[in-house]
């Protein structure tokens, strides 16, 4: 196996072992140049009745079930390259392995950009923010992966090179296999290239920080902005303990809310925004530029077990109470007008969890949402489930596809929603 992995992509480029994959070592490692490497080394772990793992950055391995079992690692790495930048089109196609950091500076020049912006988005490759289905602030006004990604290549699991989707925004043939790719984690195909929407770079950007003496004012300033005719890039939430992470005074609750398009719409509607806030009895002070960079690092640098919570802006309130009432000491954060939160929970072991987990999942429940496990140690993972309940139809639609795209089980095997 030894010998056919290292005549694909060369002696140099393969490992036996290599870096562990939430806990267990690889058999082997490689790192393919092009895609055609990537799909003989996919065919080959076919053939073999091998496990593949795409590896990207690196940073959301602990996002799903933990893997029984790794034997092929691909690495991304050097699958980085910007293939095809058509600035005048707004599109652009790369390598998985590009980050999002290097596709800014590229973009930067045309005064452009692709509004992703998880926590550490900077260092985080673009497969994977594809895979993880990772999302930021900037979700409030420019949507999510599924919203920008027009068109995908990836590796079959028997290695067959495939390209579903589309090259031009106006073409709208071919979307569904993109769109299934995203938050799939690598099971469902090895993906290899992407193309993008992109969105021009706002001229002008302001961010205020409205603060609030309880989090039902919060969300009432909240519900007075969607229902007015401002239009935010950003709505996030931060309760008493984000805004302490981040250095801010003390409150109940804030709101960090950011206007970006040219001057003086932003100073329009800074005027609009203020009475919002001070109606629903907030405070409100401009923040300066670094306030993004700070949030950024606070978030993607935070140590202890991370849930994505999904709910709906009318509920913060009670998601708020609910984190609060199971889990004692958690910070909460997140994209208020779109109801996507995370609670950063710095210790709490399987028993905790699990029991706040199942009461978390019946308050958003009620209203379609659900809690992931987007990050905790693996002995947490392996005792709870990380996902949480989906619906006996939903699940079966997803056994069907995981069984036509992958009938061996070769790609992430049962690391995503019911062990698929």
């Amino acid at each position: 196996m030894l010998a056919g992995l290292r005549a694909i992509v060369g002696a140099e480029h393969v490992c036996d072992g290599g870096a562990a994959v939430d806990g267990v070592v690889p058999r082997w490692s490689a790192a393919p140049a092009t895609i055609e490497q990537v799909a003989a080394l996919v065919a080959l772990a076919y053939d073999e009745g091998l496990v593949v793992v795409p590896r990207g950055g690196g940073t959301a391995l602990e996002l799903g079930h933990p893997p029984a079992r790794v034997d092929l690692v691909v690495e991304m790495r050097r699958l980085d390259a910007v293939l095809e930048y058509q600035p005048e089109d707004l599109t652009v196609t790369v390598q998985a392995g590009c980050t999002a950091g290097a596709l800014a500076a590229r973009l930067a020049a045309h005064r452009q950009l692709l509004p992703l912006d998880p926590p550490g988005w900077a260092g985080r490759s673009l497969g994977g923010l594809a895979a993880t289905q990772a999302t930021g602030p900037l979700r409030q006004r420019y949507g999510g992966m599924r919203d920008l990604l027009l068109g995908v290549r990836f590796a079959q699991a028997d290695g067959v090179l495939t390209w579903g989707g589309a090259k031009v925004v106006k073409s709208v043939s071919g979307y569904d296999v993109p769109k299934l790719m995203v938050g799939a984690l690598g099971t469902l195909g090895v993906l290899l290239e992407l193309t993008l929407r992109l969105h021009p770079a706002p001229d002008y950007e302001a961010t205020w920080l409205a603060s609030f003496r309880t989090p039902a004012h919060a969300q009432d300033c909240v519900a007075s902005l969607l229902d007015s005719t401002v239009q935010p890039n950003r709505i996030e939430l931060l309760d008493e303990r984000a805004l302490a992470a981040c250095g801010l005074p003390a409150s109940a609750g804030a709101l960090a809310i950011a206007i970006g398009t040219v001057e003086p719409a932003v100073r329009a509607q800074e005027g609009v925004v203020k009475a919002i806030a001070r109606g629903a009895q907030g405070s409100v002070e401009t923040m300066g530029t670094s306030f993004w960079r700070t949030y950024d690092r606070v978030l993607a640098g935070f140590d202890g077990v991370v849930l994505r919570i999904g709910t709906v802006p009318a509920r913060l309130m009670a998601m708020l109470g609910a984190v609060q009432a199971v889990l004692p000491g958690a910070a909460v954060a997140g994209a208020a007008g779109v109801g996507a939160l995370r609670a950063l929970v710095t210790h709490a072991d399987a028993g905790v969890l699990g029991a706040a987990l199942e009461r978390l999942r019946a308050t958003v429940g009620e209203v379609g949402g659900g809690v992931i496990v987007e990050r905790a140690p693996r002995a947490v993972r392996e005792r709870l489930d990380p996902w949480g309940p989906v619906p006996a139809p939903a699940l079966q639609a997803m056994r069907a596809l995981k069984h036509e795209f992958d009938p061996r089980g070769v790609l992430n095997p049962g690391r995503f929603v019911g062990g698929l």
